[in-house]
């Protein structure tokens, strides 16, 4: 499974342990950003993120107000297995239409309150102490992509990890579909180190120049790229999926490369070359492109299908790429399934849990 050949990418859900005191976050950097200047629209969604842009419509603000105050809301004593009334549980299921639907890592869509309900009980019962804020997030009328730095308290360490919440939204700005985008490999590198497994990206650093392209040969960048335009979905999804290590590259030139694994952004051509490589080798994709959201100086951009490769057959996969105004080229997916299969994840989260 080499360069030019088909790729993987990951996607995700958060499960968590409570746990007491030391702190150990993860090696990956906490995303930064400013609010800039006070703006009319959501203003107290505005106030509680770090960065929001986009076509920002009263259904869409209200999504984000419901999506915060979940995030800010302490649980106390943890909701019992499927009690749908317990406080942090109701207003989970406050940001869902009726009819929802939840796709989480690896794992066929929750439909329905009452599915989403419950596996939120089952989450909050093993981590109490789930919390998190806003980062980017870019409203494009029904479509917001949540951008949140997520925090778990997970056999005494804090673990630390950033997210993606892609929305699509229906009457009173509640979620009509929803897809959790992050790594779960992060919740056991730190927490059972000697049963984790091997991190998919081990070993990947920059070499090179800086600031070089990602062509072969290093040659220097063209600068910090634009937006994804909807004239490029096509191509890009394409080279998504034809492992076109090149194309990607190509149109990414002079960003930095943030991504799952990562203890620090690639900044050389050779450094994300090898990055790309790594996926590439590890697993076949098979991508559709899901949602674009577009703000003033921020895109997400959505890929979502399956992946395949020695760890399993059609997993529910799929990846988000940020592009963003200083040069970020972000993505967002999960390694776990890419690395364990699906007996070994659930024998994980059960010495997680003990």
């Amino acid at each position: 499974m080499g360069t030019g050949r088909r790729g993987l990418l990951g996607i995700a859900m958060a499960t968590a342990v409570v746990a007491a005191a030391v702190t150990v976050t993860t090696a990956q950097a906490q995303p930064g950003g400013g609010t800039g200047a006070v703006r009319s629209d959501c203003p107290a969604a505005r106030a509680e993120v770090d960065r929001l842009e986009g076509r920002i419509t009263p259904n869409a603000c209200a999504f984000m107000e419901r999506q915060i105050a979940f995030g800010e809301l302490p649980t106390g004593t943890p909701p019992a297995y499927g009690d749908l009334g317990h406080p942090r549980v109701r207003a989970y299921l406050d940001i869902f239409d009726p009819d929802a639907t939840l796709w989480e890592a690896g794992a066929e869509p929750q439909r329905g309150r009452t599915a989403i309900g419950t596996s939120i009980t089952g989450s909050l019962a093993l981590a109490p102490s789930l919390a998190y804020r806003g980062t980017n997030v870019v409203a494009d009328g029904s479509t917001v992509m949540f951008g949140q730095w997520n925090e778990v308290t997970l056999k005494g360490r804090t673990v630390a990890y950033p997210q993606i919440a892609r929305n699509v939204l229906g009457d009173e700005g509640r979620t009509l579909q929803a897809r959790r985008y992050y790594d779960r490999a992060v919740l056991f590198r730190d927490t059972l180190p000697g049963d984790a497994p091997v991190p998919l990206f081990a070993g990947i650093a920059d070499s090179g120049e800086r600031g070089d392209s990602g062509r072969r040969g290093g040659e220097p960048g063209g600068g910090i790229p634009a937006g994804l335009r909807a004239a490029e979905v096509p191509d890009r999804l394409a080279a998504w999926n034809t492992e076109d290590v090149d194309a990607l590259l190509a149109r990414t030139a002079g960003a930095r490369l943030s991504g799952p694994g990562l203890d620090a952004p690639l900044t050389t051509g050779a450094g994300k070359r090898a990055y790309l490589e790594r996926l590439f080798a590890t697993a076949d994709l098979h991508l559709k492109a899901g949602q674009v959201a577009e703000g003033t100086t921020t895109t997400y951009v959505e890929w979502h299908g399956t992946a395949s490769g020695a760890k399993g057959t059609g997993i529910p996969f799929g990846i988000v790429e940020r592009f963003g105004p200083g040069g970020e080229w972000e993505l967002y997916f999960d390694t776990l399934p890419l690395v364990a299969d699906r007996a070994e994840i659930g024998a994980l989260f059960r010495k997680l849990a003990s």
